[in-house]
C-alpha cells in the first residue's frame, strides 16, 4: 500500500502554497502558547475542527524555513505523512509542538494532561477539548482512525451543540458573585426572618430559655447537618444552576431530582407570597394605628402585597446585580435593628418597667429559664413554629449558576450563615429571657408598696405586682406581646424597618431562587411541555418566562391572604429537599463510586443518614398531614419520571450502589450451589442483529421476561480485518434498542472466522458467575438446502458443541421464516431515497444460523445498521411480494396477545423436564394466558389408560396446569409411502453412494465433504428416519391448529450421523405445521415435586 496519504475531501482541501510545485511536504501550523495565526492560514477543516486539531497545508520545500527540524516549531512527524483524515495531522491544541519536543526529546502528538480534556460540552470557565483517540495513537497509518472526527461517539447532540453555545455567548459580560455576596448574605438575609422579631420572644415565654436554646440548637443540628452534606455535593465537581435540584438529581439520580425540583420551585414560589403578606400585615398594622385603612383589613393586605410583589419583580428582572445590591441595603437594616434592640437591652427606662422590661436581672433569668407552657402549647408545638426560621440554608446554593466559584462559595457562605444566625437567635433568646417577664399588666400603678418578703416572682421582688395576669387579660410581658422587641430597643421604628427587611429580603431571596430552580430543572425535560421556561435572556440568561410564572403563582397566594394552611406545606417541601440532600451524600459514600471525591472532608455517611431522619421526624413533628402530603406529592412524582425514564445520565450513586450490589449479588451467587427449584431457563439466542428475527426475539423473551437471562448472540463473519470499533457502538446502540423496545435482554457480538467458532466463543464466555446461559436458541435454516452445505455442517456442529458444554438446545420453526433483515435493507434503500421515512430505521443483511432468503448468503456485508420500527404493520409503505407480506406477518405474531387456543406439548422423551417447563412459563405470561397446555407423549396400545393416568399424576405433583392428554399407541406405526419416498428424494443429493465407487475414492470424498450420508448410516437408522416421518403425519393430524408446538428434539450421535441426514430429519419432522419449538434439555433435573 502507498505510504502516500489519499486526497483530502473538497470540505478539508489544504491551500497550497505553490501550485506549480510538483512536490510538496505537509506542514503543521505552529502552537504556541499564543498563537498568532496568519489570515488565510487555516482551511475550512481548521475551522471545523476549532478545539480539537489544527489543519495542515502543502509547503513546497523552498518555503520552509531551513531550521523548521531544528527548533521544533515545525513537526514533521512520521503520522505527518500517513494522513488518516485525508490531508488533516491530528496534533492538540492543548501544547505546543515545541513543547511536545523540549518534553519528550521527540516528536509526538501523544496529549500531555490538561483541564480542557476533562469539561463538559457546555463547561461555562473553558472549551472543551477533544484529546487524540486510541484510534488516532494505535491504529494502522493507512486506516481511517475515526469518522468525521469525532472517535467512539463522541459527536456532539444538537443539545449540547446549542448549549455551548449558550454558554459560549454568555461568557462576556456576565455577573459573577463570590461568597459573600452570592450565598453569606442571602442565607443570613433567609435565616433572619420576622420570627426573630415577633415570635422569638413569646417561645421563650412559652417555653423559657433553657429550652428555647434546645430548639434553636435542634434547628441548627438539622440544618448544619445539611449545610455538610449540601457542601459535599458542593465540592464533588462542578456546580451548575439549579440549587437543591441539581446537587439532588445529579447525586440520586432524575427521579428524586426531578420529583423535588418541582416542589422545591413551587415551594420558593408560595414562600414569596408569605414573605409579602407578613410584610403587608405588618404595614396594614401600621395603616390601622393611625385610622389609614384604605378599604378593610383582608384587602388592603392584599392591595399592599400586590404592589410589593410587582416592585420585588421589577429589581428581579432588572438582572442579578440589582437584586444583589437590594440584598446589601436590607441586610444593613437587619443588623442595625439587631443592633438597635442589644443596645436598648442594656438601657432600662422607668417607663417601660410596668410593661414587663427591668434590664437584666438575674432573678428575671432564673424564673424565665424553665417552661411555662400555655394554650395546650407543648415542647414540639412551639419547635414547629420555630423551625420555618431556620429554612433559608439554600439561598445562596438555589443561585448555583450565578456564583464565580461554587465549590468555594456554597461551603464557606452557607456554614457561615448558620453559625452567624444560630448565634445571634440563641443571644436574642437569653436576652428577651433575662431582661422580660412573661406577665405584665402596663399599669404603672400596679407597684408594691407593703414588705417584699412574701414575693414569688421576680416582678414582685422589683416593685411590681402582676398575679392579676394569672387570670388572663394582660397585655404586655414576653408570652403577651409580639412587639415586645419594639418596646426593648433603643429606637422602636428601628425594629419595624428590620422587620420590613426581613421580610423583603426573604421574598426577594425565593424569588429569584425559584426561577433559577425551575430553569434548571425545565432545561432537563422530564416533565412536557415545560422546556419553554427554560429560555434565558440577557448576559446572565434570567429566566424571564420563569419569573412571570413565579409572580402568578406568588400573586395568587396573595390574594388568598390567609396562608396558615399552606404554610406548613411549604416548610415540609423545604425539609423534605434537605432530607434528601443529606440522603445524596449517604448513599454516594454508601455506592463508594470512585467518582465520589468531594473535596470538602468535613462529612460522614452516618451523620448525614441521621440529617434525613431528623429532617423527616421534624416534618412530623411540624404538621403530620402536611408531612403525608409531601410524602405523597414526591412519591408520585416519583412514580412518574421513572415511568417516563428520561434520557439523561448523570452518573448519580443510584447507578453506582446499583451496580455495587449487583457485583456483591453474582459474588454471592457464585457460592451457592445450583439447585432444581430454582432453576430456570438462561437463554442465548443466536439472533443476529436483534431486530431480525423478531418472533425468535419475542418468542424466548416471553418465557424468559422476569424470570431468566436472555442474551442476544452475534457472530460477525466476513469481515478483512475487523472493525471492532464499530462493532463496540452497535453494541451500544442496540443494547438502547432493547431497553426501548422493553425487551429485558443483552446483545453481544462477536467476531470469528465462522459461526461455529463465533458461537463456541459465545458459549463458553457469555455471563458472569451463575449469570451464565445454560441453553442455546436459534432458528432453524429453512433454506438449508440452497445454500452450501459447509454451512449446515457449521450448524449442525454449534448443535453438537452445545451438548459438549452441557447446554440445553432449542430451535425454533416458522413455516414462513425468521430472517426479515432482507426487507429491511429494501426499507434502508427506500429511506435513502426518500429521507422523510425516519421511522423506518433498518438492519443489515447478515445471513446467521437461521438464513430464511432466497439470496445466497453474504460473507462481506455492510455494517452500518440501525433498529427495525413498523409503524404499521398492516399497510407497510413498500410494495412487498406475497411471499415477504406472510413472513412480515408471520414475524410479528408473539408481539401480540395470542387468541383462545392450545400450546401442545409432545413430550416424547425425558429431556429432564425442559420440554415441559418452557410452556409452562409461556402459559404465566399475559398474552398466552388463554392457550392451553395439551400433553402428548409414546405409549402402547394395550397400556393407553395406565400412561395416560401416569402422566396426569406426574403433572399434578409439578403442579403443572393441563387440559388433555393423549397418548399416541400408533407412534411405531410406518409412515405413508409418499411420505417416504419425499423423504428419499430429500436426501438424494447428499447421500455417498460409496458402493457405485472405488472405498478409496469413497473415503476421500467423505473426508473431504464429511456431511454426506453414506449406505450404511442410512440403513442404520432406518427406524429412526421412519419415526421422524411418522412423527411428522401424527403432528399434523393432532396439532395442525396449534398455537404452538413444543417438541422433543431428536437426537444425533456425534461423530455417526451425519449433518445431512441430521438436518433432513429436523426438516422432515417440522415441515408445514404451525409454529414449532424443538426443545432439547441437557438431562439435567429441571422439575422437582419435593418441597
Amino acid at each position: 500500500m502507498s505510504d502516500q496519504p489519499s486526497s483530502p475531501p473538497s470540505a478539508q482541501k489544504p491551500a497550497l502554497r505553490s501550485p506549480g510545485s510538483s512536490q510538496s511536504r505537509f506542514q503543521v501550523d505552529p502552537v504556541a502558547d499564543a498563537p498568532k495565526t496568519p489570515p488565510g492560514s487555516r482551511s475550512s477543516a481548521g475551522e471545523e475542527s476549532k478545539g480539537r486539531f489544527r489543519a495542515v497545508n502543502f509547503l513546497n520545500p523552498s518555503d520552509a524555513a531551513p531550521d523548521a527540524g531544528v527548533n521544533g516549531d515545525t513537526v514533521r512527524s512520521e503520522a505527518s505523512l500517513h494522513s488518516s483524515t485525508g490531508g488533516l495531522s491530528h496534533f492538540s491544541d492543548t501544547h505546543s509542538s515545541t513543547y511536545y519536543l523540549r518534553t519528550f526529546g521527540h516528536n509526538t502528538i501523544d496529549a500531555v494532561p490538561n483541564i480542557d480534556f476533562y469539561r463538559h460540552t457546555a463547561a461555562p470557565l473553558g472549551e472543551k477539548l477533544l484529546r487524540p483517540s486510541l484510534s488516532e495513537l494505535h491504529d494502522e497509518l493507512d486506516k481511517e482512525s475515526f469518522e468525521e472526527g469525532y472517535p467512539y461517539g463522541e459527536e456532539l447532540t444538537a443539545a449540547e451543540i446549542i448549549t455551548a453555545k449558550e454558554v459560549s455567548d454568555s461568557k462576556a459580560g456576565s455577573v459573577k458573585f463570590g461568597w459573600v455576596k452570592g450565598v453569606l448574605i442571602r442565607c443570613m438575609l433567609n435565616i433572619w426572618g420576622v420570627m426573630l422579631f415577633i415570635r422569638m420572644s413569646w417561645i421563650v415565654g412559652q417555653a423559657g430559655i433553657a429550652l428555647s436554646c434546645a430548639i434553636v440548637l435542634m434547628a441548627i443540628v438539622v440544618t448544619s447537618i445539611t449545610g455538610l452534606s449540601t457542601s459535599a455535593i458542593a465540592t464533588n465537581g462542578f456546580v451548575r444552576g439549579g440549587g437543591a435540584y441539581y446537587l439532588i438529581s445529579r447525586s440520586l439520580g432524575p427521579e428524586f431530582g426531578g420529583s423535588i425540583g418541582l416542589i422545591f420551585a413551587f415551594a420558593n414560589a408560595v414562600a414569596v407570597a408569605m414573605y409579602v403578606v407578613g410584610f403587608a400585615e405588618t404595614v396594614v398594622e401600621l395603616l390601622d394605628s393611625i385610622d389609614a385603612l384604605m378599604t378593610d383589613e383582608i384587602n388592603d393586605i392584599r392591595i399592599v402585597g400586590t404592589l410589593t410583589v410587582i416592585l420585588l419583580l421589577g429589581i428581579s428582572v432588572a438582572g442579578m446585580e440589582w437584586e444583589a445590591k437590594a440584598q446589601i441595603v436590607l441586610l444593613v437594616i437587619l443588623v442595625a435593628a439587631i443592633c438597635n434592640y442589644f443596645i436598648g437591652s442594656f438601657i432600662p427606662l422607668k417607663s417601660k418597667e410596668s410593661q414587663g422590661f427591668f434590664g437584666y436581672n438575674a432573678a428575671i433569668m432564673m424564673e424565665n429559664m424553665g417552661p411555662d407552657f400555655r394554650d395546650d402549647e407543648t415542647f414540639f408545638s412551639v419547635f414547629a413554629i420555630f423551625f420555618p426560621a431556620a429554612t433559608g440554608i439554600l439561598a445562596g446554593a438555589n443561585i448555583s449558576g450565578d456564583l464565580e466559584d461554587p465549590q468555594s462559595a456554597i461551603p464557606k457562605g452557607t456554614l457561615l450563615a448558620i453559625l452567624i444566625t444560630g448565634v445571634v437567635y440563641i443571644a436574642v433568646a437569653i436576652s428577651n429571657g433575662s431582661c422580660i417577664v412573661r406577665d405584665a399588666t402596663g399599669d404603672d400603678n400596679d407597684t408594691i408598696v407593703s414588705s417584699l418578703e412574701n414575693c414569688t416572682d421576680a416582678a414582685c421582688t422589683l416593685g411590681y405586682d402582676f398575679s392579676i395576669c394569672k387570670e388572663g387579660g394582660c397585655k404586655y410581658g414576653l408570652l403577651n406581646d409580639f412587639q415586645v422587641m419594639s418596646l426593648v430597643s433603643g429606637f422602636g421604628p428601628l425594629i419595624t424597618a428590620g422587620i420590613f427587611s426581613a421580610t423583603l429580603s426573604s421574598a426577594l431571596a425565593s424569588l429569584v431562587s425559584a426561577p433559577k430552580v425551575f430553569q434548571a430543572l425545565c432545561k432537563d425535560k422530564l416533565y412536557p411541555g415545560m422546556h419553554v421556561f427554560a429560555k434565558g435572556y440577557g448576559k446572565n440568561k434570567e429566566p424571564l418566562r420563569a419569573y412571570v410564572l413565579t409572580f402568578i403563582i406568588g400573586l395568587a397566594f396573595i390574594l388568598i391572604a390567609e396562608l396558615n394552611i399552606i404554610a406548613p406545606i411549604i416548610s415540609n417541601f423545604f425539609l423534605a429537599s434537605y432530607a434528601l440532600i443529606n440522603f445524596s451524600v449517604f448513599h454516594a459514600s454508601l455506592a463508594n463510586s470512585p467518582g465520589w471525591r468531594p473535596s470538602f472532608k468535613y462529612y460522614n455517611k452516618w451523620v448525614s443518614l441521621a440529617g434525613a431522619v431528623l429532617c423527616c421526624v421534624v416534618m412530623f413533628v411540624i404538621n403530620w398531614w402536611a408531612a403525608l402530603l409531601t410524602n405523597g406529592i414526591v412519591l408520585a412524582l416519583y412514580i412518574y419520571v421513572s415511568y417516563k425514564k428520561p434520557d439523561v445520565n448523570w452518573g448519580s450513586s443510584t447507578q453506582a450502589l446499583m451496580y455495587n450490589q449487583a457485583l456483591t449479588h453474582s459474588l454471592h451467587l457464585t457460592g451457592v450451589e445450583d439447585h432444581i427449584k430454582n432453576f430456570r431457563p438462561q437463554c442465548l439466542v443466536m439472533s443476529g442483529y436483534p431486530n431480525s428475527r423478531p418472533a425468535l426475539l419475542y418468542l424466548v423473551h416471553a418465557f424468559t421476561k422476569d424470570v431468566g437471562l436472555m442474551v442476544c448472540g452475534h457472530v460477525r463473519t466476513g469481515f478483512r480485518r475487523p472493525n471492532y470499533k464499530d462493532m463496540m457502538n452497535e453494541q451500544a446502540r442496540y443494547q438502547r434498542w432493547l431497553l426501548k423496545t422493553r425487551i429485558k435482554a443483552f446483545y453481544t457480538p462477536v467476531f470469528a472466522d465462522d459461526l461455529r467458532q463465533g458461537a463456541q466463543y459465545l458459549l463458553q464466555t457469555t455471563g458472569l458467575g451463575r449469570l451464565k446461559p445454560n441453553t442455546l436458541v436459534f432458528g432453524f435454516k429453512n433454506n438449508w438446502r440452497d445454500g452450501e452445505m459447509k454451512d449446515v455442517e457449521t450448524y449442525i456442529n454449534t448443535m453438537h458443541d452445545a451438548f459438549d458444554l452441557q447446554f440445553g438446545v432449542v430451535l425454533l420453526r416458522l413455516k414462513e421464516g425468521l430472517d426479515v433483515s432482507h426487507i429491511q435493507d429494501e426499507f434502508q434503500t427506500l429511506q435513502e431515497k426518500a429521507p422523510g421515512m425516519k421511522d423506518l430505521l433498518v438492519s443489515i443483511n447478515i445471513k446467521d444460523f437461521d438464513s430464511d432468503s432466497s439470496k445466497p448468503s453474504s460473507k462481506s456485508t455492510s455494517c452500518q445498521s440501525s433498529p427495525l420500527i413498523f409503524r404499521d404493520t398492516k399497510k407497510p409503505p413498500l410494495q412487498l411480494s406475497p411471499a415477504d407480506e406472510k413472513l412480515l406477518t408471520a414475524s410479528q405474531q408473539f408481539q401480540k396477545k395470542q387468541s383462545k387456543g392450545t400450546i401442545d406439548v409432545w413430550w416424547l422423551f425425558d429431556d429432564g423436564g425442559l420440554t415441559l417447563l418452557i410452556p409452562y412459563l409461556l402459559t404465566n405470561k399475559k398474552k398466552w394466558r388463554d392457550c392451553k397446555i395439551r400433553v402428548f407423549i409414546g405409549g402402547k396400545i394395550n397400556r393407553i389408560d395406565h400412561d395416560r393416568r401416569a402422566m396426569a399424576a406426574l403433572l399434578s405433583k409439578f403442579r403443572i396446569d393441563f387440559s388433555d392428554i393423549t397418548v399416541l399407541g400408533d407412534i411405531n406405526i410406518k409412515p405413508k409411502k409418499h411420505n417416504t419416498k419425499m423423504f428419499e428424494e430429500m436426501i438424494e443429493p447428499y447421500r455417498l453412494k460409496e458402493d457405485d465407487m472405488e472405498q478409496e475414492a469413497a473415503e476421500k470424498l467423505k473426508a473431504e465433504e464429511p456431511w454426506r450420508i453414506t449406505d450404511n448410516e442410512l440403513e442404520l437408522y432406518r427406524a429412526k428416519s421412519n419415526r421422524q416421518i411418522r412423527l411428522n403425519e401424527l403432528l399434523k393430524e393432532h396439532s395442525s391448529t396449534a398455537n404452538l408446538i413444543v417438541i422433543t428434539m431428536p437426537l444425533a450421535r456425534k461423530g455417526t450421523v451425519s449433518s445431512a441426514l441430521y438436518m433432513t430429519w429436523l426438516d422432515t419432522l417440522t415441515k408445514d405445521l404451525p409454529p414449532i419449538l424443538l426443545v432439547r434439555g441437557n438431562h439435567q433435573s429441571v422439575l422437582t415435586f419435593y418441597s
